[in-house]
């Protein structure tokens, strides 16, 4: 028997949806149909902040509670609105990834069954030179979202300080975005470098606070400075996307005065965003109106290293970095070598 499909007009294009009555979120019920009905509701914010630039589809064989994947390249036979890029990856090796230029598209990545969207911080017009600072504030065990919050103001005068303007969303989980828009004249490696040096001015502010430690051992109950998330294809989850949580929250833009006034990052959901774009509009809507630029940011990067701090570990999947310290957990580097292994080590 042939599953159920439906077709959707997404502006000049009519989108083919399969199985549109699974269910995506159980815990509250949420259909396929109701993702994809969502993704044409707040398309024009959702292009805008995520449009145009490779993305990564985290998608999902079933709900959410199932197993999923991550898809970057565009398969066989997906429809010509769907685009693509070339793209180089830190490995050196190239391939095209999925460009999402029209609210079609997007649907099309729906029907894919695509949950969670992965933008790059740069478009696909210069892949290489993001367009967007980006600092992931990642609550630690101990800590939530408000810690997070306390912290954001903080990071937002270290930001200003460097001649940049940063802008704010949830994580659709506990954590917190914040986003500066940048003129795209350096490469994601200088990026990187450029939100250590925001990391450790934070972390030197707040140190009981806040912590740029990659090993998660010294991290202690601290709103971490994901730096790592500012890499070439390392990515967050886009404006406006979904998650794949059981209350199907999404990563939504909120404005300062929103932060201090105490919002509720569980209250913005699959069903509730698209009322909050009728009712306030989109607070991202100029993020992109006055791009700023890294160099204060990279100034204050040689002056750490030249007063002794060097380069951050990367992931472990990255090849070995110029100047990078050993990717050794520290109490295994501290251990004897003829020490039994600690408690929960790989024998």
């Amino acid at each position: 028997m042939a599953s159920e499909r439906i077709t959707l007009t997404v502006g000049d294009h009519d989108v083919s949806l399969s199985s549109p009555n699974r269910v995506i979120w159980p815990e509250v019920g949420i259909t396929k149909h109701e993702l994809a009905e969502y993704a044409i509701a707040v398309s024009e914010p959702f292009l805008r902040a995520n449009g145009h630039r490779p993305v990564s589809l985290e998608r999902f064989s079933g709900g959410v509670d199932g197993d999923s994947f991550f898809s970057k390249n565009p398969p066989k036979g997906a429809p010509d609105y769907v685009h693509e890029v070339m793209c180089t990856y830190n490995s050196g090796r190239k391939h095209p990834q999925v460009v999402l230029d029209e609210a079609a598209a997007t649907v099309w990545a729906i029907q894919m069954n695509t949950v969670v969207f992965h933008p790059w911080a740069s478009l696909a017009a210069d892949t290489d030179n993001p367009v967007e600072l980006r600092i992931d504030l990642d609550p630690q065990p101990g800590t939530d979202f408000s810690d997070a919050a306390a912290v954001a103001p903080a990071l937002r005068e270290v930001l200003r300080e460097a001649g940049l303007e940063p802008w704010l969303k949830t994580s659709g989980n506990r954590g917190i975005h914040v986003f500066c828009p940048i003129e795209p004249t350096h490469e994601f490696l200088d990026v990187r470098h450029a939100v250590i040096a925001a990391g450790r001015e934070l972390e030197r502010r707040m140190p009981e606070q806040v912590t740029t430690n990659w090993w998660k051992e010294e991290r202690g109950a601290r709103i971490f400075v994901d730096f790592n998330q500012a890499n070439r294809d390392r990515t967050m989850a886009g404006a406006y996307s979904p998650r794949a949580l059981a209350a199907a929250t999404v990563a939504t833009p909120i404005t300062w005065e929103e932060l201090e006034a105490g919002v509720d990052p569980t209250a913005f959901t699959v069903r509730t965003v698209p009322q909050r774009l009728a009712d306030i509009g989109d607070p991202w809507a100029d993020l992109q109106a006055a791009p700023g630029r890294i160099d204060t940011l990279l100034e204050w990067w040689q002056r750490d290293l030249d007063g002794g701090l060097g380069e951050l570990p990367f992931p472990p999947e990255f090849p070995k970095m110029p100047g990078e310290p050993p990717r050794v957990q520290p109490s295994r580097a501290k251990r004897p070598a003829d020490a039994e292994p600690a408690a929960g080590d790989a024998g």
